[in-house]
């Protein structure tokens, strides 16, 4: 696990770390059993290690005042979308994560169970490399309610019948496209190697500072995906197709489905003022591991 990389603006050197959160996703890993190991690891080198569980199997999560204030490091063992949840959750703590996938390969989780021990001793005896992914922010326009974020991407959906969306979208409060789809994506570059590759979206290295629009299944020949910069400010309004005006979309964070739009309301995504920080032990590149996915 040599580091030869050189350090880019979007980067930052940690001292070696002691203290540790291990936040497990319980039905990758059954009775804890890596976790119990990991922290027993942890804690022979002097260290302290604590363990809180995503359980899946009934969607209860564990609490942010499990976490105790001195944490140096949080270990994600799961798969991409553990560490996508856990990324989102404990944004606020401003706390280095570092992922150990237990399912198939994924391209945020560095580590493997195989790995994740000398991992330890790199993390104990020198020091790491963070990289600060850019995160986004999506709120109802005009409405009072908070705003939630999303590591991935904001996905604006059709639900009901199979109809198509009307979707005007206007950035930075000017008119931009009107979308005939059954869909928009609106994906950071951590996120274009998820829904957006899916829908044709560009693949963009993941330190990169910009948002991607990617329509699904768009009802244009001449649709394509949008690069815009991140200090730009994309609106998404519901319109209608029908004299009923009826439709409704839904707005998802992550995947998770968290905001319900009617005809005329506007869903406002920005680049949110957080950002995660992502810990980086290899110099293996994201291209490699781009490499290594496709061919599978």
């Amino acid at each position: 696990m040599g580091r030869r990389w050189e350090q880019r603006p979007t980067e930052s050197w940690i001292s070696k770390m002691q203290k540790f959160m291990l936040i497990t996703n319980s039905y990758k890993d059954k009775g804890l059993v890596l976790s119990r190991r990991i922290a027993a690891c942890i804690q022979e080198r002097g260290g302290q290690a604590h363990i809180a569980t995503n359980q899946m199997e009934t969607g209860k999560e564990y609490d942010l005042s499990e976490i105790p204030g001195d944490v140096e490091c949080i270990l994600v063992l799961g798969g991409d979308g553990t560490l996508i949840r856990t990324a989102t959750k404990t944004e606020s703590l401003g706390i280095p994560l570092i992922g150990v996938n237990l399912g198939t390969l994924g391209y945020l989780c560095e580590l493997e169970e195989n790995t994740v021990f000398e991992a330890i001793d790199l993390l104990f005896a020198d020091r790491c490399l963070v990289e600060e992914r850019i995160m986004l922010s999506g709120s109802r326009t005009g409405s009072k309610e908070a705003a939630l974020l999303a590591l991935n991407d904001i996905v604006i959906h059709w639900t009901g019948d199979m109809s198509m969306l009307r979707l005007y979208v206007y950035v930075n409060g000017r008119p931009f496209n009107t979308c005939e789809v059954d869909g928009l994506i609106v994906a950071t570059p951590t996120g274009s190697t998820g829904y957006n590759m899916s829908a044709g979206g560009p693949i963009v290295e993941p330190r990169a500072r910009m948002l991607l629009l990617t329509p699904i299944n768009a009802h244009d020949l001449n649709a394509r995906s949008i690069v815009f910069g991140d200090e730009d400010v994309i609106e998404i309004e519901l319109g209608t197709r029908r004299y009923q005006a009826d439709e409704r979309a839904i707005v998802s964070f992550d995947g998770d489905t968290r905001m319900e739009l009617a005809v005329g309301d506007k869903v406002r995504i920005t680049r949110s003022v957080s950002s995660v920080r992502i810990c980086r032990l290899s110099d293996q590149s994201f291209l490699e591991i781009l490499r290594k996915k496709m061919q599978r």
